[in-house]
């Protein structure tokens, strides 16, 4: 009984340090990241490619998942105003809910879903490859020719990205609620004006740059860190891309709570 507990307790103290140790790992990876950042030449010609890469070949399936969920959050929120008379306000919380919280958030998990995964694997295939081995033999820093480009892109990426997400889904809103559901033009547009302040614009900015860093900075660090063989890669990129999308999610939570 005794040395069942006690085989327990170093199982989760095993586990606990395994835990700190990875922590810490991840963190000193951002720290060296951001270091090389700042420490000339930069890149320019890949931070180009991976902002056309993950970026440009992105823009499809944010233009469709905006447009689907203003349509969808312009019905929802029809019918429960309906019931208070407040169909006027139908503009301004469409676009409020896109702009602070939607419109970060989903553009982010689905640009995680289809760069990130990609972002992961080819830097794992670079690992176990030897390719960053290469680069290290040669003197040439792969912190800054593989890991500072992609940081460096999701920055830049995700903003614009959920900029074109809140646009399509305010247009696809006022499609349903125009020519759908009868609200008059002037009035979906209209209250915006009253209600939609540069303080909103700027929230849902500090959470789109926060998500670009935490997405690239996750998936690099799983590719960066994948074991050897094809399984290995495998694990990587469904950690990165899983890890990525809580921590998304969670750092959503409180930079909401710091910031509403």
């Amino acid at each position: 009984m005794i040395r069942g507990i006690i085989t327990i307790i170093q199982q989760l103290g095993q586990y606990l340090l395994s835990l700190v140790e990875s922590l810490g790992k991840t963190g000193v990876f951002l720290g060296t990241t951001v270091l090389w950042a700042f420490i000339p030449p930069l890149k320019f010609g890949r931070v180009i490619k991976q902002i056309s890469f993950i970026g440009v070949k992105s823009s499809l399936i944010v233009v469709l998942t905006g447009a689907f969920t203003g349509m969808v959050l312009t019905l929802q929120s029809f019918y429960g105003m309906e019931k208070f008379g407040a169909e006027a306000l139908l503009g301004p919380t469409v676009a409020l809910a896109l702009i602070r919280e939607l419109g970060p958030v989903i553009s982010a998990l689905m640009i995680t879903g289809r760069a990130g995964s990609a972002l992961a694997a080819e830097i794992g295939i670079m690992r176990i490859t030897e390719q960053i081995d290469a680069l290290e033999v040669m003197a040439l820093n792969p912190y800054r020719y593989v890991v500072v480009p992609n940081i460096l892109e999701g920055i830049i990426s995700f903003p614009l990205l959920a900029s074109i997400f809140n646009t399509v889904g305010i247009f696809g809103g006022y499609l349903v609620a125009v020519h759908l559901l009868g609200v008059s033009e002037g009035g979906y547009f209209g209250e915006m004006i009253n209600y939609l302040t540069m303080e909103e614009i700027r929230i849902g900015l500090y959470k789109s740059l926060s998500f670009g860093l935490i997405m690239t900075w996750i998936c690099c660090y799983k590719g960066f860190t994948a074991t050897y063989g094809a399984e290995g890669v495998s694990k990587a990129t469904t950690e990165a891309v899983v890890t990525s999308s809580v921590l998304i999610l969670v750092w959503d939570y409180f930079l909401t709570s710091v910031l509403f």
